[in-house]
């Protein structure tokens, strides 16, 4: 290079970075203006007293506190969404600067969730109730101060899910102390469909409703009786794997034709599946004969042959699913959390629970941004007259099309580059 000075001739693109931009609190104190009337209280006015009148302002989603929407819209979003309890995110609020003890977060949680929250909890609820195929299930939950019940015994989550033909799209999450056949019923009033679930007698006790079991869990029963070596292989030859291999025939068949209209799948079913049924119950009864010592085949086959009406419901409707799998997708993030957090104290708290699972994992299945729409509620909510006017908290509701664009995350998927 003789060193004379140089021209830049062109640029070229040598990588695309991320970089991470760290979340930051903001003080906002709202002040209301007040104004005084000119002409009001002067000598000759028609009227001779001062008029003040002050403007309009915004409800706060929790009166004379410092929460605002986006900062109970993110204690949400990490507790519900994330899997991170109060007691791990009072830790990372203090690292970005703010003092926020885990009572407070379970305090404005729980308030919110009956203030402004519980109405569109009830509103998909009643909107699940007009569905033609449901999904049922139930798990456990521990609520430390639930009257008459030792803090280590279990209460339950009942979950009830929409099927994956029908139009909305929506999870119902609701706490009881019991696992009674008087709480199904309780819940499933007014619904007239198929119900798909378990083989769980308490949903006996619904009423008007056509039972259709899944075959996801009679296969886990012959996967159960599957003997296994000393390397926790399993030995083949054994009836359990016979058994699983049937049923996952009929998952074949189903991944076969998904793509079928409902009519199709009805008629593909009659022809296939029902061949599958037939061979496989002649091979239940036949293997039923045999003595064995292998108490969870028995108790497989014993399944199978006591739940056979309901385990054919699948036929009758080509809308039907042969798992209760799309239900139990929506318990698994909770159940996962649940390790975390362990237990509701109270059940007020565990109502909470409830409710805050069933939006979000109703908005996951609408395809929405979980803390906007969490914050658009909670911001929009105060300041909507439902209690009077209960149908405007139909947009609200996660299917809803009157939601903002900004809840929605089908317009802010970001790519990863790889170079």
């Amino acid at each position: 290079m003789c060193g004379a000075e140089l021209k830049v001739i062109g640029k070229k693109l040598v990588r695309t970075e991320v970089e991470f931009i760290p979340s930051k609190l903001k003080v906002v104190q709202v002040l209301q203006e007040v104004a005084k009337c000119t002409n009001c209280g002067n000598e000759g006015s028609e009227n001779p007293k001062d008029h003040f009148q002050k403007a309009a302002v915004p409800t706060s989603v929790l009166p004379h506190s410092i929460a605002t929407a986006s900062l109970v819209a993110q204690v949400m979003y990490q507790k519900f969404a994330m899997g991170i309890p109060f007691n791990r995110q009072e830790n990372d609020w203090y690292r970005i600067g703010m003092v926020l003890p885990r009572s407070n977060m379970a305090n404005w949680t729980i308030r919110c969730s009956e203030e402004w929250l519980a109405p569109i909890y009830n509103r998909i609820h009643e909107e699940l109730l007009k569905c033609e195929v449901l999904h049922m299930d139930e798990t456990r939950i521990q609520c430390n101060k639930e009257e008459g019940k030792q803090a280590s015994s279990d209460s339950f989550m009942w979950v009830m899910r929409s099927a994956a033909c029908e139009e909305i799209k929506a999870a119902f999450f609701h706490y009881s102390r019991s696992r009674s056949g008087d709480v199904a019923k309780q819940l499933l009033q007014g619904f007239h469909g198929y119900l798909t679930t378990d083989a769980y007698s308490a949903y006996e006790k619904a009423e008007n409703i056509k039972r259709n079991l899944c075959w996801a869990h009679c296969r886990r029963y012959f996967i159960e009786s599957i003997p296994l070596d000393n390397k926790g292989k399993e030995i083949s030859g054994s009836k359990g794997a016979e058994g699983r291999e049937f049923i996952n025939l009929l998952f074949k068949v189903e991944d076969e034709i998904k793509e079928l209209s409902y009519d199709e799948k009805k008629e593909k079913r009659q022809e296939a599946s029902r061949a599958i049924l037939d061979a496989f119950w002649s091979w239940v009864e036949e293997t039923s004969a045999i003595s064995t010592t292998n108490e969870n085949l028995t108790k497989a086959l014993n399944y199978a042959k006591n739940q056979k009406k309901y385990l054919e419901t699948f036929l009758e409707d080509g809308r039907l699913p042969i798992s209760n799998n799309l239900c139990e997708a929506n318990i698994k993030p909770y159940a996962v959390a649940r390790r975390a957090w362990l237990f509701a104290d109270t059940p007020r708290g565990a109502t909470a629970n409830a409710i805050l699972y069933t939006l979000v994992e109703s908005a996951k299945a609408n395809i929405l941004d979980v803390y906007e729409y969490l914050k658009y509620i909670l911001e929009a909510m105060p300041n909507t007259d439902f209690k009077n006017h209960p149908e405007l908290l139909d947009k609200y509701l996660p299917w809803s099309k009157d939601l903002p664009e900004e809840c929605r995350l089908n317009h802010k998927h970001k790519k990863c580059f790889k170079k």
